[in-house]
């Protein structure tokens, strides 16, 4: 019999084990190895209920600790039982009792437990040839008239305002934000999950797992999760979660009224009324408290300038390079402009010929690229996808006068740009899916018509269209990320009002400074408060040569943190260059993950090594150890970004503290722990700007200090990106279009405060624009 009862009389086992069996310690075990012979023993601990996988097989889970070692470091391990053996043992054990299994399966968990549970778990099942043995005591029923009373085990959700840093805790929560998963700089797959609840705070989630299917599913904000045993650590005084072990996550749709029904690839899962019940209380809450943005864009409505997600079929795919990919999608509409097409070969180009010509002129190219490229390849041909934060750009060839739409997935994770594979039950999909049934593609051939149709045709006449540019102007072009509660104050009412206070207010955006938007960004000290402008490369250039003078001190080469090398330049004046190699653990790591520092680099070969490797330091040598430059210099760069620090605040370190970095179980080589470990008090990129804001009652000046918040563009990358600055010029243009006269300007809502700043003589009174950010459909 695969399940046996054993009685124990005076200590002794009634019916003795196999001979050819021995006991195998927990702490041994290992996935991969032969465990034929073996058998494992020890105490049932916990049970859960029996229940049903969605092939109708039984499926029933113990905790089995060690009742001979009991080391708090590996003392217990999960069991998995299927099958006719998973209801035969849910009806004789209980809690206490010895259980032996031979003939089990190790599995791997993929990621390391960090409670007292073995980071593997045992499979069992009569198909595997596993036998079970249940030590009773004396007096114990027979096995067909003992019934084990399992129960759920009762799960302790924490509100977000009560976390703690080092604990490992069950929650619930609604996206606010998330990052699709991504392929991360190992092999793991990575996702970003900006949680909040009704005790409004917020909670950032980095999520890691080597299987994809194992993060959680979502498609939305506004979606509902729960993670049941996530880390919570705290980071710059904020609070963050991150994956440990038996990390598990359940995800709902966060639409009021909608069917509660989990999404998760888990084999099996608890979820109790109550729960449900909670599910919905947050869907409530989040219905008037969360920004939850409207449908997904149409190719319809694609506009130049635009930064969308599209709900979309899969039609067809090719590789066109080693860093891009190209899909061909359709929603069913067609867009306004003439569009791209990505040459490709033939034999190149997967899907179904037919269907693609029939879709020529509905379905779109769209490039993707870098980080974006290994998943797009996966993607299967008719599959439904979301692509978050698509770029629709207006471009023409060098030897064309019309100009066409391009669509590009840029590379990076910057707004949640990435690719989600949508199931065929998800509501979007099922809507969409009967919209494109209801296409006829023999039509969409003559969709060129559509183009040159008369403007009345769309909005019935003149004045309707001029109806719709009216209302469109009405309509707020920021969004308020907070305070709710607050209503519209007139700017007569807040001129005429003491300081300080906060106020939300309806106005129109008469004129900004600084035009040139790039003079915008400055450094900041949130130490001192000082504001400094952003050294140009020339001055950079300038300290680079002044320290190239200093002949790199040999002694100070390959110690036990990290490693030298040096070569000399072949120009006329020769240069000695030394790059120093941080190691981990006394080994290089993989060069995207590793820190270097350089001596005696030009500004152009310093960026080329940005390229390569994760952070750079320029140094200098002296006699006793390796030191920064001076602090006009940054004093790290990562990718595009130039990290300062504040001369006045910053008191330099040794640069041998990193060694403290280095010696972490995973180094993060973060631009704020490299600073205090060096002593340096980081400065911040900000955009700091002056705006003139009128409503009918009057006028007043708000300054715009603000590091990513209300342009959703983080100020550290604006300098060195062709592109931000575009959308930038484009989001001022949308809030201030120029030309327009004072009446034709769009409305917008925002918060100010109002604050004293006394000068020799008095009392000065600003005010500041806060938590507001601009639409997302204003560019």
């Amino acid at each position: 019999m695969p399940v046996q009862l054993l009685k124990i009389i005076e200590g002794q086992s009634e019916t003795p084990l196999p001979s050819h069996l021995q006991k195998e310690d927990l702490k041994h075990l290992q996935e991969g190895c032969d465990h034929t012979n073996k058998y494992i023993q020890g105490i049932v601990t916990l049970s859960y209920p029996l229940t049903k996988l969605k092939d109708g097989t039984d499926f029933f889970k113990i905790v089995v600790q060690d009742s001979d070692d009991l080391c708090p470091q590996i003392n217990s391990i999960n069991v998995f039982i299927y099958g006719k053996m998973a209801e035969d043992c849910a009806k004789i054990i209980r809690h206490g009792e010895t259980f032996i299994v031979a003939g089990f399966k190790v599995i791997k968990l993929p990621t390391e437990r960090e409670d007292a549970r073995h980071d593997c778990h045992l499979e069992v099942s009569e198909e595997a040839g596993s036998t079970i043995y249940i030590y009773t005591k004396p007096g114990a029923t027979a096995a067909l008239e003992t019934v084990s009373v399992s129960v759920a085990p009762k799960y302790v959700y924490t509100p977000l305002n009560h976390l703690k840093d080092g604990t490992v805790v069950n929650l619930y929560g609604v996206v606010k934000f998330f990052k699709p998963p991504y392929i991360s700089k190992g092999t793991d797959y990575c996702s970003i999950v900006t949680l909040v609840d009704p005790s409004n705070v917020k909670l950032t989630c980095s999520l890691f797992s080597g299987n994809l299917d194992s993060l959680p599913k979502i498609y939305k904000v506004g979606d509902i999760v729960r993670f049941h045993r996530i880390k919570i650590r705290e980071y710059n005084g904020q609070m963050q979660g991150i994956t440990s072990g038996g990390f598990a996550s359940l995800t709902f749709d966060g639409t009021v009224g909608a069917p509660v029904v989990p999404r998760t690839s888990s084999r099996v899962y608890t979820f109790m009324d109550e729960e449900q019940k909670a599910v919905e209380e947050l869907r409530v809450w989040a219905a008037s408290n969360i920004s939850i943005s409207g449908p997904a864009t149409k190719l319809s409505g694609v506009q130049p300038m635009l930064f969308f997600d599209l709900t979309c079929q899969l039609v067809g795919k090719a590789k066109v390079d080693g860093s891009s990919f190209l899909l061909k999608v359709w929603d069913g509409t067609e867009c306004p402009y003439p569009t791209w097409k990505v040459p490709v070969e033939a034999k190149d180009l997967e899907g179904e010929k037919g269907l693609l010509h029939q879709l020529r002129n509905l379905a779109v190219d769209i490039l993707v690229y870098d980080n974006h490229v290994q998943l797009a390849e996966s993607l299967k041909i008719g599959s439904f996808l979301r692509i978050y934060s698509i770029h629709a750009k207006e471009a023409s060839a060098d030897n064309e006068d019309v100009s066409h739409m391009e669509f590009h997935l840029h590379g990076g994770t910057c707004y949640g740009r990435g690719i989600g594979v949508l199931p065929e039950s998800n509501p979007d999909v099922k809507e969409l899916k009967e919209f494109l049934d209801s296409v006829t593609l023999t039509d969409s051939q003559n969709m060129e018509s559509v183009c040159s149709m008369d403007i009345d045709s769309t909005f019935g006449n003149v004045t309707d269209l001029e109806l719709h540019l009216q209302r469109c102007q009405q309509l707020s072009v920021t969004v308020l990320t907070d305070h709710q509660d607050l209503s519209n104050t007139e700017l007569k009412t807040i001129t005429s009002s003491t300081a300080p206070q906060q106020y939300r207010i309806r106005a129109k955006l008469r004129t900004y400074k600084p035009q040139k938007l790039h003079q915008s960004v400055k450094l900041h000290c949130s130490k001192c408060n000082s504001l400094h402008e952003v050294p140009d490369r020339d001055d950079f250039d300038f300290i680079l040569h002044g320290s190239a003078r200093t002949a790199p001190n040999p002694e100070l080469h390959n110690t036990s943190w990290y490693e030298s090398v040096t070569w000399t330049t072949q120009e006329q004046k020769q240069r000695e260059i030394v790059i120093h190699f941080v190691k981990h653990d006394e080994m290089l790591q993989h060069p995207e993950d590793t820190l270097i520092m350089i001596e005696g680099g030009t500004l152009k070969e310093i960026w080329k090594l940005t390229k390569r490797f994760k952070c750079v330091i320029p140094v200098r040598s002296t006699e006793d150890d390796l030191e920064l430059l001076d602090l006009s210099a940054p004093f790290l760069l990562k990718g595009n970004v130039k990290y300062y620090g504040c001369k006045q605040c910053s008191t330099p370190k040794p640069v041998k503290n990193l060694n403290s970095i280095a010696a972490e179980q995973q180094p993060s080589w973060e631009p704020t722990e490299i600073a205090q470990v060096l002593g340096i008090e980081l400065l911040q990129y900000v955009f700091i700007m002056k705006f003139t804001l009128v409503d009918e009652t009057g006028s007043l000046n708000a300054y715009l200090f603000d590091y990513e918040k209300f342009f959703q563009i983080p100020a550290s990358e604006i300098l060195t990106s062709n592109f931000l600055q575009q959308k930038m010029q484009m989001t001022m243009n949308a809030l201030c279009p120029p030309g327009r006269k004072l009446g034709d300007l769009p409305w917008l809502e925002c918060f100010i405060k109002s604050y004293n700043v006394r000068d020799t003589v008095k009392n000065q009174v600003y005010y500041q624009i806060f938590d507001t950010t601009v639409a997302e459909d204003v560019v």
